[in-house]
């Protein structure tokens, strides 16, 4: 991501991703982890200048001819951004006040001398904006988020709701974990109840005065999201003695032979979107004036300055122009990584053999293939251990435990000079604590090599290529347990992983539910047993990735080896899959490319207005529990029903399925089978579209966010629909759901602010950690005490024993026989954080 800053790009690290100031214009470059497209936005802040906006427009055109032409060019209004601009933040965006002068390109780990008020919107993509400090930016609908720099207060709305509460922790987390080094503190102050947080009030009103008259009414969201419109035209764009000539070639539907290579088209959905088409031979002259004559074009036609932009060359189409089209085909289409069969990502560019050693000749290969060398430096591993580093077996590295946080410092040289990148790795079970101390860490090791390393945080599951390249095809992801050393791990019987991968740069092996739902025919399974290791080669994998199979099975598992081909495995292979099942076996899903991609859309009325908004980029955990979601395969329309869909949204879907259907801008066959289905029953021809699908995912408290007051009479309790008890992943211990406690009072201690927007002192906060209001007298015995002080007969190692049920699960966050059930290691820290060591 860069800015401009005096007509120039200049880079913004990586803890100011996010954050957009007003007053500048940004360009951020979008690769995709499998290198096959790249996307470039630029972003135009409300206040910036129309020389920076021309500036940003010239430096875009030059990064795409740098590229080789290939990118998706996407022209991004504040306010009015892209769902796949939004989708590279899924914590939100900033809008910050100012530009340059204001600090523009410093947002600086551990600064505490802040003092903001953010204004919060937004349920699926979240945006805030910095406000007045002051009471009268406050309303009963929104939330907004006091930022003191050690400590951050979340007041909720009256009239929020809890997806919108709980995109804000988000946010407000994000803040702390990635500006402040994982040391500032979240308090939450419900609007409608703000008597049951006095402490937090406390702090509010020192920062923020007292409070005259009622606060404003809620704002109005934004505009529903326009799904599609279906009056489409194509124009043929040229320039004839100087002047632009548009000149209308068709109407929907549109046929992809009315491109030709030698032009440029405009695809307009009457100023909905904007899309233009560079095709390969045409003028380098012409290609280059892409985006200046689609700006020509909206003023031309008087759209908004809002207008959605996007540019593409011939080849590089994105999803959404190949779906104004009755029928697309791409050509010189090749065999992918199977995993162009779901998550969206079926769109391919040109297939470019990946060759290291044309990196340093061809540094657009490099950006194109987001690989900054060939993965032959040095890597050093880290897991967190009790809150602190503990240095990996070597021999262990690659493999990744889902219990666990682990830092990766990968070192190489450019230019003579050592280059440090530091992966923050975060197990999808891992606890908020562990969580938080890998983001300490980081900082501190970011400290010892003077803040050089580039910090990447890498979500289990969605690890980056360069993260894949540099374990040489032996990376492993298990979806549970530890690699602590000196822990047995419980044996869960068979286990199950699914292969992707071409080569040593792009491989790796994901553990799924040992069920025979899991498989899917395009890839490469492992079955490990206690007697053998079987590997199952789905119809649609390729050579290349069943070699690659073949050589993760050697990392895997020292046992014998049996190959199983789909459709002739024996019985035993099925017996220890816990019996045949159907899985995602659709001969659809077997072609190298569907004729479109799948598209994802999510339907809710919670903001008071039946919409539809798209969700690019799509995952498992994109399906909204609180809501309807529509999944576009082409050939069909499925309708997944939340449990907590409500009976007008799930009624509303339906009929929005058959409009969207009959406004499709390619002319879609009304009758297009609608599926419906509801969380919990999905078919494997609704979970082959999604990649390592998750049967369990919603059976699961672990996953589910915990929502609670952070105040004295409230502490520790859960939201209504949320209930407690752990989860065994595959391969691993029963595990507690995460509990946020804050206790003791908040004092507040006058400081000087740096903004110069504001005359009032900044508030300090400081969270003492005292039980005593919260729990019962008996229990409180227990509680941080030496065994000398314990009362007679109680046994020191056993004193969770002698807690009441209530306060044994306020202390340990998960019930009795779910405690016992878990390893001693995981029973030691669970006490020793409780206190009751």
């Amino acid at each position: 991501l860069g800015g401009l800053e005096n007509m120039q790009m200049v880079p913004v690290s990586s803890q100011g991703f996010g954050n957009f100031f007003e007053g500048d214009c940004y360009i951020v470059l979008y690769n995709k982890s499998s290198g096959q497209s790249t996307d470039i936005h630029f972003w135009i802040g409300n206040a910036s200048s129309q020389d920076e906006q021309g500036a940003a427009a010239i430096f875009v055109t030059q990064l795409d001819e740098y590229l080789g032409g290939s990118p998706v060019q996407h022209r991004e209004v504040q306010g009015n951004e892209s769902p796949r601009f939004r989708s590279y933040f899924k914590n939100g965006l900033i809008y910050k006040k100012g530009g340059v002068a204001s600090g523009f390109h410093h947002v600086d780990t551990n600064v505490y001398n802040v003092l903001r008020l953010l204004h919060v919107k937004g349920r699926k993509h979240v945006t805030a904006r910095e406000v007045e400090v002051s009471w009268n930016s406050f309303n009963n609908g929104d939330i907004f988020l006091l930022d003191m720099g050690k400590a951050i207060v979340q007041w909720n709305g009256p009239q929020s709701n809890r997806r919108e509460k709980l995109k804000a922790v988000l946010l407000a987390q994000d803040i702390r974990d990635r500006e402040r080094g994982g040391r500032a503190q979240i308090g939450i102050v419900e609007g409608g109840d703000e008597r049951d947080s006095p402490e937090l009030m406390k702090v509010m009103m020192a920062v923020l005065g007292q409070r005259s008259g009622q606060l404003k009414e809620a704002t109005p969201d934004d505009k529903p999201d326009q799904v599609q419109n279906n009056n489409v035209r194509l124009y043929h764009v040229f320039e004839n003695s100087g002047n632009l000539v548009v000149q209308e070639v068709a109407t929907q539907p549109l046929t992809q032979d009315l491109l030709h290579s030698s032009d440029c088209y405009i695809a307009d959905q009457r100023g909905s979107s904007v899309m233009v088409w560079k095709g390969k031979q045409a003028s380098k002259e012409e290609r280059r004036e892409a985006l200046n004559r689609a700006m020509g074009y909206i003023k031309a036609k008087n759209y908004p300055a809002s207008t959605s932009v996007e540019v593409m060359t011939e080849g590089g189409e994105s999803a959404m122009f190949k779906h104004l089209f009755k029928s697309w085909r791409d050509k010189g289409q090749t065999q992918g990584l199977g995993s162009t069969y779901s998550v969206g990502k079926i769109a391919k560019v040109d297939q470019v053999k990946f060759d290291v050693m044309e990196l340093h000749a061809r540094p657009e290969l490099a950006a194109q293939q987001r690989m900054v060398d060939d993965a032959s430096g040095d890597v050093k591993v880290w897991r967190i251990e009790n809150l602190e580093l503990a240095e990996v077996n070597p021999s262990t590295y690659g493999q990744f435990y889902g219990g666990d946080c682990y830092l990766v410092l990968y070192t190489y040289q450019r230019s003579g000079q050592q280059q440090y990148i530091l992966y923050m790795w975060q197990g999808r079970h891992a606890t908020k604590d562990e969580i938080t101390a890998c983001a300490y860490q980081a900082v501190n090791i970011d400290n010892k090599y003077n803040g050089a390393p580039v910090q990447v945080r890498v979500v289990m599951g969605k690890e980056p290529r360069h993260f894949l390249a540099i374990f040489k095809g032996k990376l492993i992801i298990f979806e549970g347990g530890t690699g602590r050393p000196g822990v047995v791990n419980p044996d869960g019987g068979a286990r199950l992983f699914q292969v992707r991968g071409t080569n040593e740069l792009n491989t790796k092996a994901t553990e799924l539910q040992a069920r025979a739902s899991s498989l899917n025919t395009n890839d490469v399974f492992l079955l490990k047993t206690d007697q053998i290791c079987y590997l199952w080669y789905g119809k649609g994998c390729s050579g290349d990735e069943r070699v690659m199979g073949r050589a993760m099975s050697d990392v895997l598992s020292k046992q014998d080896k049996q190959v199983v081909m789909e459709g002739q495995e024996p019985a035993e292979f099925w017996v220890a899959l816990g019996g045949k099942a159907p899985y995602a076996s659709d001969k659809r899903l077997q072609r190298e490319e569907p004729p479109h991609s799948p598209r994802l859309f999510e339907c809710s009325n919670q903001t008071g207005q039946f919409r539809m908004t798209e969700v690019d980029d799509f995952a498992q955990i994109d399906l909204d529990e609180e809501d309807v979601m529509l999944l576009d395969t082409w050939e069909e329309i499925f309708l997944w029903v939340g449990n907590s869909a409500n009976q007008y949204e799930t009624k509303e879907a339906w009929n929005c399925a058959q409009e969207y259907l009959r406004t499709h801008p390619a002319g879609r066959d009304p009758d297009t089978p609608i599926i419906f289905v509801k969380q919990g029953y999905e078919p494997p021809t609704f979970t082959g579209w999604f990649s390592a699908w998750d049967p369990h995912k919603w059976s699961v408290s672990l996953l589910q966010p915990l929502f609670v007051d952070l105040n004295n009479s409230n502490l520790n309790k859960s939201p209504v629909g949320i209930s407690g008890g752990g989860y065994r992943a595959p391969g691993g211990p029963m595990s507690s759901p995460p509990v946020y406690r804050v206790h003791g009072d908040l004092s507040p201690r006058p400081s000087t602010p740096t903004s110069p927007s504001t005359q009032r002192a900044q508030t300090s906060v400081s969270m003492n950690l005292s039980p005593s209001s919260n729990f019962s007298p008996s229990s409180l015995l227990l509680i941080n005490k030496s065994p000398s002080e314990l009362p007679q007969g109680v046994d020191p190692s056993q004193r969770e024993d002698y807690l009441s049920d209530v306060d044994f699960e306020n202390l340990l966050g998960t019930g009795r026989s779910d405690f016992r059930r878990l390893p001693k290691w995981r029973q030691s820290d669970l006490k020793k954080k409780a206190g009751l060591f």
